[in-house]
């Protein structure tokens, strides 16, 4: 076993001092942290053209990749682990009046021995096992642990059959803009020393599954993460005669009761079940008070995948929106007539259908009908829209599909659905060629390995359950799925754009091995420090060893 807990328990604490907000500017000042103290080892500054500080790729804002790498010196070999973790973190609002002690460890536990506490954290925090702060366990813990591995591994190449390289990306909790630069540069250290990527290993946080978990897990593969959205159109009215129109919100409100929370959309693979969608957004597009009813609405889910591919995703919910759409229509018929009924007016008919449109198929419907003339306009349209500061991938969706929306000849109430974000692949690592039946071994091993130095069981899981970098580092969806992706995002092109061409260059399977520990992204966020400053650090590096000798 590495003696490494002391040591890592002490550079996650520097990394935690240094507030790297995403989006916010301290990304820059963490990866020079983390530059510097790379530069500072004697390896690098004998080789320092062996680390790369990378400035992302067609970002928004400046902010830098850190990625090193030593290479081993005990037998000449191509093989090469990576291992990658972010550096950046989610706010430090919900402190609340703690906030100016988010960062420092210290001053904040002195800080909450005062505060009236969940008697878990008070457990927690008096135990002297738990580390807390904001990005404590999401996830300077595991970069710490990488950065010791480097450290390691730079002062002893000699047991290093192959090579290491370490990536400390930034924007994870965005828009994962750090892993997708950094692709390009393991492309070019491959062209440039002949690297074969063999495996990787990502360093996020895991926690209990539920109340009472004792375990401590490792995930193989992760799970896959889209944002399937709807714009919806209803019929505007004044609201003194609100049954003469229909409010898209009212379609939309039955569209949320229909999708989120449905265990129908849960997604079940190796005996493994996602968390159902649930809405992120719901708004209607109106710019200011009016006593009219919204002429559109806008929604949004989360919606995670095991095996289900993007166009999979698109036909359930197309239909889940046609069943949202049926009930929304009858539900509005029978007030209706309760109102007709209590006030002892004669009841019209209702002629409203329910009308679902994925994006792709609004294009082609839009395109048949006029033509360039629709083509051109569009392309003019969302040229236009990039001047317009301050627009998410999200909403510069939405503008595009309410653009789309004004030529069509029917302009009875409708439903599009579409995507307006990143989609994160699922991967699945199940021993399907040689790379994965090697890392899958070098798991076991590692974990047989370390277990008796630990209490609490080490478990094996197939997908690691939140949002993470480790999805750009294989694709196992084709072609075709990966198309449904790029036709069906109205942003594609111009606000948003990924090259899964550089994903499948790497094509490397992936691994989580993170930090334990509590209340990632709230206020007591702290991470169990002999896990993870101790076990972490030791089951990757015995992965490292097993997998390159």
């Amino acid at each position: 076993m590495l003696i490494c807990r002391e040591e890592v328990f002490a550079l996650t604490k520097k990394l935690v001092q240094t507030n790297s907000v995403v989006n916010l500017g301290g990304e820059i000042e963490m990866s020079q942290v983390v530059h510097n103290w790379i530069k500072k080892l004697s390896y690098f500054k004998e080789n320092p053209s062996f680390v790369r500080y990378q400035q992302t790729i067609d970002d928004d804002i400046e902010r830098y990749n850190v990625i090193a790498f030593v290479k081993g010196t005990k037998e000449p070999s191509d093989k090469t682990v990576l291992l990658m973790g972010h550096m950046d973190t989610v706010g430090i609002e919900d402190f609340n009046h703690l906030e100016t002690h988010a960062c420092n460890p210290d001053a904040l536990m002195n800080a909450l021995k005062s505060e009236s506490l969940p008697a878990i954290v008070t457990e927690h925090l008096e135990s002297g096992e738990y580390l807390f702060g904001r990005g404590t366990l999401d996830m300077k813990s595991g970069v710490a642990s990488n950065l010791y591995l480097l450290k390691y591994y730079s002062e002893h190449p000699e047991r290093l059959k192959g090579n290491l390289v370490v990536i400390t990306e930034c924007d994870e909790e965005d828009g994962s803009r750090g892993i997708l630069s950094a692709l390009k540069e393991l492309i070019a250290l491959r062209e440039e020393y002949g690297f074969d990527y063999i495996g990787a290993v990502n360093a996020d946080f895991v926690t209990p599954r539920f109340d009472g978990d004792e375990n401590r897990y490792i995930y193989k593969g992760t799970v896959g993460k889209l944002l399937p959205s709807f714009f919806i159109t209803g019929e505007e009215v004044h609201v003194g005669t609100c049954f003469d129109g229909i409010d898209p919100n009212f379609i939309a409100a039955e569209l949320t009761k229909q999708i989120s929370y449905n265990p129908d959309l849960c997604n079940e693979a190796y005996g493994e079940v996602t968390v159902p969608p649930v809405s992120l957004k719901q708004t209607d597009l109106k710019p200011t008070y009016t006593v009219q009813t919204a002429l559109s609405a806008f929604v949004y889910y989360n919606f995670f995948v095991h095996s289900w591919s993007p166009q999979d995703v698109l036909v359930k919910l197309k239909e889940q929106a046609e069943i949202a759409f049926e009930n929304a229509l009858n539900e509005f018929k029978r007030k209706y007539e309760q109102y007709c009924k209590l006030s002892n007016q004669p009841v019209r008919d209702i002629t409203w259908k329910p009308r679902v449109y994925i994006y792709e198929e609004l294009v082609a419907l839009l395109t048949e009908e006029h033509g360039e003339t629709y083509i051109n306009h569009m392309k003019k349209f969302k040229d236009g829209l990039m001047e317009v500061k301050d627009l998410d991938t999200r909403m510069f969706a939405a503008r595009v599909v309410e653009e789309a929306c004004k030529w069509m000849s029917d302009q009875q109430p409708v439903i599009i659905l579409f995507y307006s974000s990143l989609y994160s692949p699922r991967i699945e690592v199940t021993g399907k060629d040689e790379n994965e039946q090697n890392l899958l071994r070098a798991l076991d091993e590692a974990i047989k390995c370390v277990q008796p130095a630990y209490e609490h069981p080490i478990v094996t899981k197939n997908f690691f359950p939140y949002i993470a970098d480790a999805s750009f580092m294989a694709l196992s969806d084709d072609e075709e799925e990966i198309d449904a992706v790029m036709n069906n995002n109205p942003g594609w092109g111009t606000k948003h754009f990924v090259n899964y061409d550089d994903i499948r260059a790497i094509n490397v399977p992936v691994i989580n091995i993170g930090p334990y520990g509590y209340d990632g992204h709230k206020q007591y966020e702290r991470t169990e420090i002999k896990f993870s400053h101790e076990i972490v650090p030791n089951l990757t590096h015995e992965v490292i060893q097993r997998l390159l000798n």
